[in-house]
């Protein structure tokens, strides 16, 4: 019984749909598999905050019935799939991983994501982890302590969005719904060595509204690149709740993967020009960019991409966390994450001149990629200058900020589509992402380009070492 479950934990999203519509299992014993799976990982991962048995289970028998009836819903009825903390979610507490959120109120509503996995059939079972108000890279709080590697338990499995990657690599669902301000999606997918797709900044509707809206975007962490374009298929519709978002009809991403590499031209940046990259990881990454070549690609190695824009991004930062928490009492720090406290305080003195020049500067180096992309039609990058590191400390020795994770931030800054796909291991078995940008509204192409390389080089669909009996 075990291992069968086991086996279906560890099903794709279009498989489990493929069984589904061939009777050889249904969507009752596909969420049983994820739950027996949560049961036995949860204590050793602290991956979910929330969790509603009853409310997925009716939802399971309500898609097997239509299964059995050959009506399914959607795009997804049956798949379990897990939303991250940060997103509204009908009936269920959004606390963000804070503490000074209260529980006890209402929860009326759906975000537009979540609204559109309802429509679709998919069985929401559960709220994945997050760092307080998602503030940084790695994932633990105030509220719910820290979220584990399932490669390494002693290990982060990144952040913000790491409860979900590490759901994902454990078998607890085959996708996740996350989000990704700065590398949310794509560090935790290249610590848990899952694949995570930052969408173009509007693709997929976004609200309630917040200060980092135009860093930030929602997509699926999954452990196959197909699950993933399934997901966007789906949660890539418009949504009057936010006038910013993309109103272009949803497109089939999942039936459009297949392309021609030949075609591509690829710049591959080892350190973008600034990132100061562990050589381990540098030589994995290296090895993997070859595939493109093999796989018919004119691949050219391109030194530096931009100027360091760290110094931007702190400047613009500056002043959205000022306005996101201008009325946040001092009392309530008390509550609140060390390291968040120092940014707001670090805020406090944010000038609206010194705002405005860094939007300027954003906008400069947003044209500068386009111009980048008019020679390339993609940027291939290491996803993190690192390998996973200790848990309880907010970055690896021998790097300050941001700088550890210096390859997925600008990219939030220009709004542009990238996706972290698990391209090796390193000597210690801790996994390495490769990430590949496109230009912007071009997830279509970063797609294909990750689905080739997973049918090139597949990456293993296996429980991960430190949660395999």
């Amino acid at each position: 019984m075990n291992a069968s479950r086991l086996e279906l934990a560890f099903t794709s999203a279009n498989d489990l749909l493929a069984g589904f519509a061939r009777g050889r299992f249904s969507p009752v014993e596909a969420l049983e598999a994820t739950l027996w799976q949560l049961d036995r990982l949860q204590p050793k991962l602290n991956a979910f905050c929330h969790l509603d048995r009853r409310a997925a289970m009716d939802a399971a028998e309500r898609s097997a019935n239509r299964w059995r009836r050959g009506q399914p819903e959607g795009l997804l009825d049956g798949v379990p799939v897990s939303v991250k903390d940060i997103i509204l979610t009908r009936g269920w507490p959004t606390l963000r991983g804070s503490r000074t959120i209260t529980p006890d109120q209402e929860w009326p509503e759906d975000g537009p994501a979540v609204a559109r996995l309802r429509e679709q059939g998919a069985v929401l079972f559960g709220k994945t982890t997050t760092p307080e108000f998602a503030a940084k890279a790695v994932t633990d709080s105030p509220l719910t302590g820290i979220t584990r590697n399932p490669w390494n338990l002693e290990k982060t499995p990144g952040g913000s969005s790491g409860g979900a990657s590490a759901a994902v690599a454990a078998g607890i669902g085959p996708l996740a719904l996350a989000t990704d301000a700065g590398g949310s999606i794509r560090i935790p997918a290249s610590f848990a060595g899952v694949f995570g797709h930052k969408p173009s900044g509007g693709r997929v509707a976004m609200y309630p509204p917040t200060p980092y809206a135009s860093l930030a975007a929602f997509g699926p962490i999954s452990r196959t690149v197909a699950d993933a374009a399934l997901m966007l298929s789906v949660i890539a519709a418009p949504d009057r709740r936010d006038w910013e978002a993309d109103t272009d009809p949803p497109v089939a991403y999942h039936t459009l993967l297949q392309s021609d590499p030949r075609q591509w031209r690829i710049a591959f940046s080892a350190t973008l020009g600034f990132v100061t990259v562990d050589p381990e990881i540098r030589r994995i990454v290296e090895q993997a960019v070859r595939t493109f070549e093999d796989l018919g690609a004119h691949v050219e190695v391109v030194d530096e991409v931009m100027k360091d824009p760290r110094p931007l991004l702190e400047r613009f930062k500056r002043g959205l966390t000022a306005y996101a928490f201008r009325n946040t009492p001092k009392e309530a720090y008390a509550k609140m994450d060390g390291e968040l406290v120092k940014e707001i305080e670090a805020s406090r003195n944010a000038d609206l001149i010194e705002h405005l020049d860094a939007q300027m500067e954003r906008a400069a180096l947003a044209r500068s990629m386009i111009a980048f992309h008019q020679t390339y039609d993609l940027l291939v990058t290491p996803t993190l200058a690192v390998p996973p590191f200790a848990v309880g400390t907010n970055r690896p020795d021998g790097y300050d900020g941001r700088s550890w994770y210096g390859f997925t931030f600008p990219f939030n800054l220009t709004r542009q589509p990238a996706a972290s796909l698990p391209c090796g291991f390193t000597e210690a078995g801790l996994p390495v992402g490769l990430q590949i940008v496109g230009p912007p509204r071009q997830d279509l192409l970063v797609l294909q380009a990750a689905h080739a390389f997973e049918c090139a080089r597949p990456w293993p669909q296996r429980p991960p070492v430190a949660v395999a009996d």
